[in-house]
């Protein structure tokens, strides 16, 4: 399958992406208020004056008055994009801005792209010595071997701050701490490992610098590169990167040099190891395959001759991900955050070593909710942590920072740990991990079968499609062959090639099956049996519910041709509430340091007091399989009686009966959203009992619930999803009406997910 294939969008899609409604991935936003006068005195002249001074007093007070420490250029001349080569320094911009964005979502470090028309290396150390001040951090990327070297090594030596190239030492790190974890497993000493690296690359020459400095002997290291073995008196395609670690040996091919090796790492081609090479190495061997986008060989093709191997790849659909997300962002957190001069290679030693703890230590709830439950647990199928492990920015930049300060080139050291892991802690902004996390979990079992009602529509196609690329799931559409097939093409699908299962109502095998179900929940209802057969012919809703009843599918999506009430009225007929579960919509609104889950938005009207404890207690339930820890708030424009209401009189009573409840969760009410949010607004109400803000919402009317998330949907700088709809014995999701590809694509991973829950709690 081709890279466009595997792709869950077109060549458009990922045009219109970095086009609108903003042209790039990045901007820059204020982080002081300009709303008067005086704030733009402050911040320009004449205020701006005074810390102008103390800089050129203090070079060092910069990091006080400026954004130099938190901020990390990154720079390229694009001589090595990706794998698409040399297309030069503007052709790199999307992918160096792509990097600045994965810095600020996974560390919270600002960055901004830098991109360098030169391919002279003097060139480029001049431009970026001159430009050095102003940034805390360099990370430099896509400069090809082997100019990278010298330039990343000369940079290091002129500029006080951290120079990271992370094209080389991002692999390096990663994959050093998957070896760490695979010769513990393994039952090997790392000093004596053999290892052959096959990939003298830019990262290729990083990872075997650093495994030595971790104590793997020299000796013990065999280097190939396209033309074979690099041994010592070998005159071709050599230089002095590559000569320094050319070895004695007989060996002057890959086969030769694996006949026994412990090790494989693999930075070349697709197909570069064979079964037969892999047959010949020593007991357990340890194969990182690492070539993108397809590796050296496929862990499918290694269990099948050798069972007792460990396999690590760069992709994201095998177990042991080699992934540089999980290094550089942390260790210019970690390294920033003591200002240190440079990344060493204790610096580097410390994060692989973090790594690989971590690796070890027990997978928490919220990543393994992720994966409905499937605990992750060390071994030949875990060496790595996962990307979205929410550990990673608490854990890995303390060991950076340390080990900075361990060896003199910290200039500002930590003086309490425990109390920067906490300040860590609060960088983490969980609102763009949450689509993620479901998808990583739903990856996980991608055999559910999700039915799409309304599969004649141009943007359910395209969902429909777009989740089975993804791997997510297998799609079923509803609707007339022919049409579901004029529609693809429209879309720029092709029917043959995109092979989505079509049932048509009218015809289906399992229609006399689903009108006979139907007919019995629905003869006392003042419905003929000749009504529920139109019903399964012509009501997609009706036919889909059914398919999912019957166990023909294990969820559904729909609502974007009719509203969310007609749909619920025509899903409620076919399938059953859950026991003691609460029928009722709960939106996710994902904003810049807050989830929040409000309810119920789409079902209840005017809730009474019994409503809103059962709808509490739906939602806290939900919000735990999210792996989330509930904090409920009872909505009300009254606080703690003042003033008193009908509708405060109604929370007020739900959390009397709360209180005579045994739940599993924390609660309170009735207050306003400053109140529940805002700890510190709290001063007045010492008995309140949330020991946080508040993550679940609960609002006393369906009026409340559905304006503030729509408001804040309107107003922009967050994001609504949903609303989900909960209570139900089976797996049923309504998007809104008109719903884009991406909200339905939303909607049928929920049901996936949604799904699976409901299985763990049945």
């Amino acid at each position: 399958m081709s890279d466009a294939e595997k792709r869950t969008f077109t060549d458009e899609e990922a045009l219109s992406f970095h086009k609108h409604p903003t042209p790039g991935k990045i901007a820059i936003a204020p982080t002081k208020p300009m709303a008067t006068q005086r704030d733009l005195s402050l911040a320009y002249s004449p205020g701006v004056a005074i810390p102008v001074l103390k800089i050129a007093e203090d070079p060092e007070t910069a990091y006080d008055y400026t954004s130099k420490g938190n901020l990390v250029a990154v720079i390229s001349n694009g001589t090595a994009i990706l794998g698409l080569g040399n297309l030069g320094a503007l052709a790199s911009k999307p992918v160096m801005e792509g990097k600045s964005v994965l810095f600020k979502r996974f560390a919270d470090v600002d960055s901004i792209d830098i991109e360098v028309s030169a391919t002279d290396p003097d060139e480029i150390i001049t431009v970026v010595k001159n430009i050095g001040v102003t940034f805390g951090g360099i990370n430099l990327e896509d400069i090809k071997a082997p100019e990278c070297f010298r330039i990343e090594t000369e940079l290091q030596e002129l500029l006080d701050i951290p120079v990271f190239h992370d094209d080389q030492h991002g692999t390096a790190i990663i994959s050093a701490a998957g070896l760490i974890n695979a010769c513990a497993i393994t039952g090997r000493d790392i000093s004596q490992i053999k290892v052959v690296l096959n990939g003298a690359g830019a990262a290729g020459i990083a990872t075997i610098e650093l495994i030595k400095a971790m104590g793997v002997s020299p000796g013990n290291v065999i280097a190939c590169d396209s033309k074979g073995v690099i041994y010592r008196g070998r005159a071709n395609d050599m230089n002095q990167w590559k000569s320094a670690h050319a070895v004695e040996t007989d060996a002057r091919t890959l086969t030769e040099a694996l006949q026994g090796a412990d090790v494989f790492i693999g930075l070349s081609v697709k197909g570069a190891l064979t079964q037969d090479m892999i047959k010949a190495m020593a007991p357990k061997p340890i194969i990182f395959a690492m070539a993108n986008p397809d590796p050296e060989i496929t862990p499918e093709e290694v269990y099948a001759v050798r069972s007792d191997a460990i396999v690590a790849t760069g992709r994201s659909d095998y177990p042991n991900q080699v992934n540089n997300v999980l290094g550089f962002p942390y260790i210019f957190r970690g390294a920033m955050d003591v200002r240190a001069r440079r990344v060493n290679m204790e610096m580097k030693i410390a994060c692989a070593r973090a790594l690989a703890e971590l690796a070890r230590e027990d997978v928490p709830d919220e990543v393994a909710a992720a994966y409905h439950g499937t605990q992750l647990k060390f071994g030949p199928q875990y060496i790595i942590p996962t990307p979205f492990d929410p550990r990673l920015l608490t854990y890995i930049p303390p060991f950076v920072a340390q080990a900075a300060m361990d060896t003199g080139v910290a200039r500002k050291p930590i003086e309490d740990m425990d109390a920067y892991r906490h300040s860590l802690a609060q960088r983490l902004d969980p609102t763009a991990a949450f689509l993620q996390k479901l998808q990583g979990a739903v990856l996980k079992a991608p055999n559910k079968r999700i039915v799409f009602a309304e599969g004649e529509e141009p943007t359910v196609i395209r969902a429909a499609h777009a989740f089975e690329a993804a791997g997510l799931g297998h799609a079923i559409l509803v609707g007339r062959d022919e049409l579901v097939k004029e529609n693809m093409i429209e879309v720029g699908l092709d029917p043959a090639e995109t092979k989505l299962e079509i049932i048509n109502a009218r015809v289906s095998r399992h229609n006399p099956e689903f009108v006979d179900f139907l007919y019995e929940r629905l003869s006392r209802q003042g419905y003929l049996k000749r009504d529920v057969q139109r019903l399964i012919n012509q009501d997609r809703n009706s036919f889909a519910a059914s398919m999912v009843a019957l166990g023909y599918a294990d969820g559904m999506v729909t609502g974007v041709t009719r509203s969310y009430d007609q749909v619920l009225e025509e899903v409620l007929r076919v399938i059953d509430p859950a026991p003691d579960g609460r029928i009722m919509g709960m939106s996710v609104v994902l904003a810049k340091g807050h989830t929040l889950f409000i309810a119920d938005t789409n079902v209840t009207e005017m809730p009474e007091a019994e409503e809103l404890v059962e709808i509490a207690c739906e939602a806290a339930r939900t919000v735990k399989s999210l792996g989330y820890v509930p904090r409920v708030a009872f909505m009300s424009y009254s606080t703690f009686g003042n003033p008193m209401g009908v509708r405060s009189e109604k929370v007020r009573d739900a959390v009397a009966m709360l209180d005579m409840m045994d739940v599993d969760f924390e609660y309170e009410g009735e207050m306003p959203p400053e109140l529940a949010l805002d700890p510190s607004k709290r001063v007045n109400y010492p008995f309140m009992r949330l020991t946080g803000p508040a993550n679940v919402l609960i609002m006393p009317a369906i009026h409340s619930a559905a304006i503030s998330t729509q408001l804040v949907q309107s107003l922009g700088g967050a994001t609504v999803i949903g609303p989900l709809l909960l209570g139900l014995s089976k797996s049923v999701q309504i998007a809104p009406l008109s719903a884009s590809v991406s909200r339905v694509l939303q909607m049928a991973t929920l049901a996936a997910y949604e799904q699976d829950a409901i299985e763990a709690q049945a």
